[in-house]
């Protein structure tokens, strides 16, 4: 009796003591993050029968494990990867945020002071100060551009950066996952007992690493976790992990892309398949925000700088020559893909900065001289296995040099150094073609109708600067050409030009009269015999017609498909970029609280009480004083039994 007494005594003493030291280690990891609380599990030893009955034997301790569900912890990392997300896009997006909508260092100051210069030249075209002043605020225009594009690019290669250290951080947690594995599989060795601690340990690796990129776990039947990444490239295989590096991207070189090394392989990931955490939101934010806004902006250069060169051509400086350019436009970039084998040149120009938005694209070459052209900003597919030169979206694409292979690829980046190249062309303030070219006049002594003509201009389209990439032709507004009405209802127009002399022209009041890359309209009700002439302007220098007609280009629709003037395309650049700011940041709120949310759920279950944990302390401690008084009368029954026999 004393002996099963005793053994009773002895297993209730074990219980307690382990039942005391769980207790022990729960309150002393209440504080440690990703420790989740354990629990002794005991049961009834089995009876022992004697006679007719059974006598019990005590307790037995089943088990120790950690109160655990998988749903539940699954549901806190997932809610914080998509949060770590957010906060680093909302990070990023605000400094583009506050850069493009400051009211003192954005562009809208700059557009208003260049263009208010050109309304002050237009009030007194003679000044060479006032001039002087458009050229001031035309630098300080190109100026504001190139500083904002130079922000974008710091932005960028703070991206940069971060993606190199949030991969070097993911392998970390990888190699010690992998290692976890193998600790664990030793661990369990021979038994059917689960080492709560290393598995509290690695499913904080595994919540970690979802801060840095989403990642999906397949548990093994041995316990091993193999993680998963983008659209299921293997991270952490069984006790081997697989590593991640930033390098330069194939397309585009100067921002880094994401690969997975297997073996002497690298396999590059698609940035749109790696979701979630740190990572995840800067590629996110790249590829969504960061360039979509610095192309927005290039695209304003883009158009400003053309748009204005095109009216400036078409009028004439104090010198009397014809406009030139007035500001350097920058060119479409075009990026071979770093695998292609072929010496094909691909090259690209703007056929109507009207119709060029804010996309990048994608030429693939099909074999056999076609392509194939995506528009990445919604992956259209706007021309298929065609042959080049094509035009579309404002760009004339052609190609040149050897033939392309079938596979080859180029990035085409219309606008990304429109605010970076951007520049004014001319220093002289001579040079700025304020005055129009030619000038309109009546025979007043001689005419004895009563028609007039216009001031005339110069027809849009048709350059007019004499230089080499501009055909002879164009000298013809510089030629005089004579109207002379043969007849109330007939004209001839007789000079230099080509379709000239026009005989028997059929006169209608108002409608326009085109030679020579200019056109005038006459009114009213010429006399035979009366006389109108067209020639160049020759000391103009007070002639404004041209400076109106570039201070007009302010409130002009020339941009995204002759729909948005200058401000109003920088504008929706900064709504686009401040509505998701707004987006990004609310919804980042919702995900903060949903994270909470499910925490809470989490340490609900498997955090510690310290008031619970607590009264398990003393219930332990009563037990195991209980058992000891027991350990002591099995001893004195025990020392009894023995004294019978003296």
């Amino acid at each position: 009796m004393g002996n099963s007494i005793y053994g009773i005594g002895l297993r209730a003493l074990n219980a307690a003591q382990i039942g005391l030291t769980t207790t022990g280690h729960n309150i002393s990891n209440a504080n440690t993050v990703g420790f989740h609380r354990q629990e002794m599990f005991q049961s009834t030893n089995n009876p022992q029968a004697i006679g007719g009955y059974f006598v019990g034997q005590g307790v037995t301790v089943d088990t120790v494990k950690r109160i655990y569900n998988q749903f539940l912890d699954n549901q806190v990392t997932q809610a914080q990867t998509q949060s770590s997300a957010l906060d680093v896009y909302l990070n990023q997006i605000k400094q583009v945020d506050n850069m493009l909508a400051d009211a003192s260092a954005g562009l809208s100051p700059a557009l208003q002071d260049f263009f208010a210069s050109v309304n002050g030249m237009s009030a007194d075209p003679a000044s060479i100060p006032s001039r002087q002043s458009v050229l001031s605020g035309a630098q300080g225009l190109a100026g504001r551009f190139q500083l904002l594009n130079d922000r974008f690019q710091q932005i960028r290669d703070g991206v940069n950066g971060q993606i190199a250290s949030s991969v070097g951080v993911i392998n970390s947690f990888a190699q010690q996952i992998a290692n976890l594995n193998q600790r664990i599989m030793f661990a369990r060795s021979g038994t059917d007992a689960a080492p709560s601690d290393l598995l509290d340990q690695r499913d904080q690796l595994v919540a970690d690493l979802n801060k840095e990129i989403k990642v999906s776990v397949v548990q093994q039947t041995g316990g091993d976790f193999n993680v998963f990444i983008g659209s299921g490239q293997p991270l952490v295989v069984g006790q081997q992990a697989f590593a991640l590096s930033a390098q330069p991207g194939k397309e585009d070189p100067s921002q880094l892309d994401v690969a997975l090394t297997s073996g002497s392989s690298t396999i590059p990931l698609m940035s749109s398949s790696l979701q979630g955490g740190n990572l995840g939101g800067l590629l996110a934010f790249r590829r969504e925000s960061l360039d979509s806004a610095q192309n927005g902006l290039g695209r304003v250069a883009i158009g400003l700088a053309q748009t204005y060169n095109d009216q400036h051509q078409l009028g004439q400086d104090l010198n009397g020559a014809l406009g030139g350019n007035f500001f350097n436009v920058a060119s479409p970039k075009v990026l071979p893909n770093s695998n292609n084998t072929s010496a094909a040149v691909i090259a690209t120009s703007f056929s109507d900065v009207s119709a060029v938005t804010t996309s990048d694209y994608r030429l693939q070459a099909n074999g056999a001289g076609n392509y194939t052209l995506t528009r990445l900003s919604d992956n259209a597919t706007l021309f298929s296995a065609a042959a080049l030169p094509q035009t579309v979206d404002g760009l004339t694409i052609s190609a040149s040099g050897a033939a392309s292979v079938a596979g080859e690829s180029w990035l085409i980046q219309p606008t990304r150094n429109g605010a970076r190249d951007i520049g004014v062309a001319i220093t002289d303030p001579s040079k700025i073609a304020a005055a129009a070219p030619i000038r309109t006049s009546a025979a007043v002594m001689s005419n004895t109708g009563t028609g007039t003509i216009s001031a005339g201009s110069v027809n849009t389209g048709t350059p007019v600067t004499p230089n080499p990439v501009h055909p002879s032709t164009d000298l013809n507004l510089q030629q005089p050409v004579t109207i002379t009405f043969t007849a109330a209802g007939t004209f001839n127009v007789t000079g230099v030009g080509v379709g000239l002399p026009a005989l028997g022209q059929v006169y209608t009041s108002g409608n326009p009269i085109s030679f020579n890359g200019w056109t005038v309209s006459l009114s009213g009700a010429p006399a035979t015999g009366d006389i109108f002439t067209v020639e160049s302007n020759v000391g103009g220098k007070s002639d404004n017609r041209n400076a109106q007609l570039l201070s007009a280009l302010q409130t002009k629709d020339t941009l995204a498909g002759s729909t948005a003037t200058f401000q109003g395309a920088y504008s929706q650049v900064v709504s686009a970029v401040g509505n998701k700011t707004r987006e990004v940041e609310v919804t980042g709120k919702a995900q903060s609280n949903l994270v909470a949310q499910s925490q809470l759920a989490q340490q609900s279950l498997s955090g510690v009480n310290l008031d619970e944990e607590a009264a398990n302390l003393m219930r332990y401690q009563q037990a195991y004083q209980a058992s000891g008084k027991m350990l002591e009368i099995a001893s004195t029954l025990f020392e009894t039994i023995l004294n019978l026999g003296r």
